[in-house]
């Protein structure tokens, strides 16, 4: 119903889309700014970091375009339209999904592939077969968590009767916290976004490996391989966390 709504009107669906690519784009826009100034940023030139950039967006938008629209969760608590849903023969979750269900947001999956890509095409990489192979399942991976971190995001709304911008700090300021290296960081702040929430692995660890750089903390070389094993420990908790958040609704009493 919501792609049929986007199509009605198609010049505006394109000027939204191209719209919302152009918005998305400027946070590149910015990182080449800055190496317009400098020639390396925490010790990572434009190529990897770009990399980087593609890596946390792409994931992020294909999560975005799944799930984004957990942020109306929260109006729907405050008015109990979030009851009408509980009725329908169908799972609350994909309903959720698919409310206000946004086409446009492919603008960011595109721009965050198109950077990506650059980055292939001009890092100085030493390809191998398991870095060829690593590259889709740090997106994959990555969007992955991001979707357990927004599943995660709307059971905590539902607790917290709406704080749809706690989510937002996760999700979109995980996705932008990602796109510089871990180098720029503080060993605590690094410690806690790779063991306690882990954001590295969407592309901070793996990428580590494929760009021949020392892993954060340390870590094992193993441990680059491990995004597909977090994502799914990431569902698993966050799959706990809906039915524990889901089973707390009390509705408004209206």
């Amino acid at each position: 119903m919501w792609i049929r709504s986007a199509m009605t009107y198609r010049t505006s669906f394109v000027v939204t889309v191209i719209g919302n690519l152009a918005v998305t784009g400027l946070d590149f826009v910015a990182i080449l700014l800055m190496f317009s100034q400098v020639d390396s940023l925490g010790g990572w030139r434009l190529p990897e970091i770009a990399f980087l950039y593609g890596l946390s967006v792409t994931a992020f938008g294909i999560a975005d375009l799944v799930l984004g629209s957990m942020d109306v969760l929260g109006s729907r608590i405050r008015d109990g339209s979030f009851d009408t849903l509980l009725v329908r023969p169908a799972p609350v979750l994909a309903q959720i999904g698919a409310d206000h269900f946004a086409l446009r947001r492919l603008g960011r999956i595109t721009q965050g592939a198109v950077v990506l890509v650059w980055a292939l095409a001009t890092v100085d990489v030493d390809w191998s077969v398991a870095k060829v192979l690593l590259v889709p399942v740090m997106v994959i991976s990555g969007a992955v968590i991001f979707s357990a971190v927004f599943v995660a995001g709307a059971a905590f709304q539902i607790l917290a009767q709406d704080a749809s911008e706690v989510q937002n700090a996760f999700t979109y300021g995980g996705t932008t916290l990602l796109q510089y290296p871990p180098t720029v960081f503080g060993k605590d702040f690094v410690r806690g976004v790779t063991f306690m929430f882990p954001l590295a692995f969407v592309n901070w660890v793996p990428a580590s490996y494929v760009l021949g750089r020392p892993y954060p903390l340390a870590l094992p070389e193993w441990a680059a391989f491990a995004p597909p094993l977090v994502a799914a420990v990431c569902c698993a908790l966050a799959g706990l966390a809906w039915r524990a958040g889901l089973g707390s609704y009390r509705s408004t009493g209206s």
